[in-house]
């Protein structure tokens, strides 16, 4: 009962969270304008694409459409949630609803339980929607159903809780600009990353790196594993999509990267928030 008792705030807190960021005129425009760009692009998903004088096959073409599709929504999401994630403490204060909840007997750590819990829940639905819209249009030209293009779209949401709680933390330390652009900066860099590693591990990177690489782990190995895996944990998702996937090649070790950030990040952002003076 207790145990029940603590996390009824938390629950309210992230009712409170969802409707009043569906309610804002901005959040209805912006999945309007993105459900409609996925609409508009099932125009791809046709089979008369021509290769060298070759016809490529349409179960080909959709596939690839339906991924670079998929990577589209799931970058997209994560910089809606970057938005919806930087100016909540921020409007809270400054409306007063931050000192107006802790008056009552909440503690701050289910104060942040609930508003991290409702960015969450509303991102991880907005492209889960967006997601399930692609899934649609590929079953229909496939005329199959592909389960694990959604199971590889739940992938993506540790990815969100990860922006929810990297921004929600920054900007308690940082202008809101600056913890949405730190963010940005993060997921970029590992992106460059990525593709840099990805070219290492070629036959032309690898004979490059035994000419002039020192052997061992270098800094920049080091730097690399560390640093978050959004992108892996992307790639890693995206390899469940497919006749010959299931993610059996795939590394999970990004994903574990991802997890583990934000377990770290979130402990470090209840921490920091208990310190905060409340006004």
């Amino acid at each position: 009962m207790k145990m029940t008792g603590s996390f009824s705030p938390i629950i309210k807190i992230a009712k409170y969270t969802l409707s009043d960021e569906v309610r804002q005129k901005s959040f209805i425009v912006m999945f309007v304008i993105c459900a409609l760009f996925i609409l508009m692009v099932r125009g791809c998903y046709r089979g008369d694409y021509m290769v060298n004088g070759q016809e490529v096959e349409a179960a080909k073409v959709v596939m690839m459409v339906s991924k670079i599709t998929f990577h589209v929504i799931a970058a997209g999401v994560m910089f809606l949630a970057a938005l919806l994630s930087m100016r909540v403490f921020r409007r809270d204060r400054d409306e007063g609803t931050q000192s107006c909840i802790l008056s009552k007997p909440i503690n701050r750590w289910q104060y942040v339980a609930g508003r991290i819990l409702g960015l969450w829940i509303l991102s991880v639905a907005f492209m889960f929607v967006l997601h399930g819209i692609v899934f649609i249009i590929t079953s229909v030209k496939l005329n199959a159903v592909m389960p694990e293009y959604l199971f590889a779209s739940l992938l993506c949401s540790f990815n969100l809780l990860f922006v929810v709680i990297a921004v929600l933390l920054f900007s308690l330390m940082m202008p809101d600009i600056a913890a949405l652009l730190l963010i940005i900066g993060a997921g970029i860099t590992g992106l460059v990353a990525d593709g840099i590693f990805a070219m290492s591990r070629s036959p032309m990177g690898q004979a490059v790196m035994q000419t002039h690489a020192p052997s061992g782990m270098t800094l920049w190995q080091v730097v690399y594993f560390l640093w978050p895996k959004l992108s892996g944990t992307q790639s890693f998702a995206a390899s469940f999509i497919g006749a010959d996937g299931m993610g059996a090649t795939a590394p999970v070790y990004p994903l574990m990267n991802i997890i583990i950030y934000c377990l770290v990040l979130g402990a470090l952002l209840f921490w920091y928030f208990n310190k905060e003076d409340i006004t």
